[in-house]
């Protein structure tokens, strides 16, 4: 055998555990592959849940800023209602609007704990803000339905009373229509005589007279009894009209104008006299002056423009 020749099977052994070795090893590297993939594998599973959860977190505060931005609006409008305006709500609409633009900014794995933690404590804050203004809006709707009613009430008790007040000046409206009317002054036994050129009286109770012997016309009559007229100084007021209708009138025997029923009338003569419910005698004298017309002739008795009483006689 040749000294320099290596043995065959030595060779071949070498070979093997060479190959082993590099099996062994290939194995290794699989392994530690695998394990790293695994490694990888699980901390993207872990960075995928953080980033859902963050997602999550950012999702949530973004509702409950758009829910405290509703609400803060909702605020506004009832206080708009109450007729009042808060500057400090239309400041903190503001601010919450500002807030969702920098949460709808953010990506979601991007809001680290730290900014989860002041929004929601912003958030927190907002929302005590937001009951405590609910509470005193809710306070005032009280005093505000308190207040309408009263004021309700209030105008139902002045228009009662505004009514009472009608009621009682319409009642003292007709009393005093009444009393008026009571009081007006009442002629009775109202007779008429003349005076003739003689200076002689004459009567007659048909009251038709002589036109030619007349010289003078006498009218006297009563004051009848009226206990709801005053005493103190009546104008007493006679006309007499003529067989057309018009009044005697001469200023230069005591005639004048007074208004009758809204109207402006001539009068014959007027007395003052003061009326004191004795059923007092009064009369008139006239005295023409110039011949008097034939015919029937009408005497009437005014006081306060009122009608006491008439009555007529006749010159043939």
């Amino acid at each position: 055998m040749d000294p320099n020749e290596t043995p065959e099977p030595r060779s071949n052994n070498s070979r093997v555990l060479l190959w082993v070795a590099l099996v062994l090893v290939l194995l290794g590297i699989n392994g530690v592959l695998f394990y790293l993939n695994q490694q990888k594998g699980q901390q993207n599973e872990v960075l995928t849940t953080e980033v859902k959860a963050k997602d999550s977190k950012l999702q949530e505060q973004i509702k409950q800023y758009e829910a405290l931005k509703a609400d803060f609006e909702r605020q506004s409008q009832e206080l708009q209602a109450l007729g009042l305006s808060n500057d400090s709500l239309t400041a903190k609409i503001a601010a919450v609007n500002a807030d969702l633009l920098k949460l709808r900014s953010f990506k979601a794995g991007s809001f680290s704990i730290a900014q989860q933690n002041l929004f929601k404590q912003r958030a927190q804050n907002l929302e005590g803000q937001l009951r405590k203004k609910d509470d005193d809006i809710a306070q005032l709707k009280k005093d505000n339905e308190t207040l309408y009613t009263e004021t309700t009430t209030l105008k139902e008790k002045q228009n009662k009373l505004a009514d009472t007040i009608s009621t009682v000046v319409r009642s003292n409206k007709e009393l005093t229509e009444k009393v008026g009317i009571a009081s007006r002054l009442q002629a009775d036994n109202i007779k008429v005589a003349i005076i003739t050129s003689k200076n002689k009286e004459k009567e007659d109770d048909k009251e038709e007279f002589k036109a030619k012997r007349v010289e003078k016309v006498k009218v006297t009559f009563n004051l009848a009894r009226n206990d709801v007229s005053p005493k103190e100084t009546k104008a007493i007021y006679m006309r007499i009209l003529e067989p057309d209708g018009a009044a005697l009138y001469n200023l230069s025997t005591g005639g004048g104008t007074f208004t009758v029923d809204g109207q402006e009338a001539f009068y014959t003569q007027k007395q003052d006299v003061v009326f004191d419910n004795s059923k007092q005698k009064l009369e008139f004298i006239y005295a023409k002056g110039a011949e008097y017309k034939k015919g029937l002739h009408t005497v009437e008795l005014y006081e306060s423009g009122q009608l006491m009483g008439k009555t007529t006689f006749t010159l043939k």
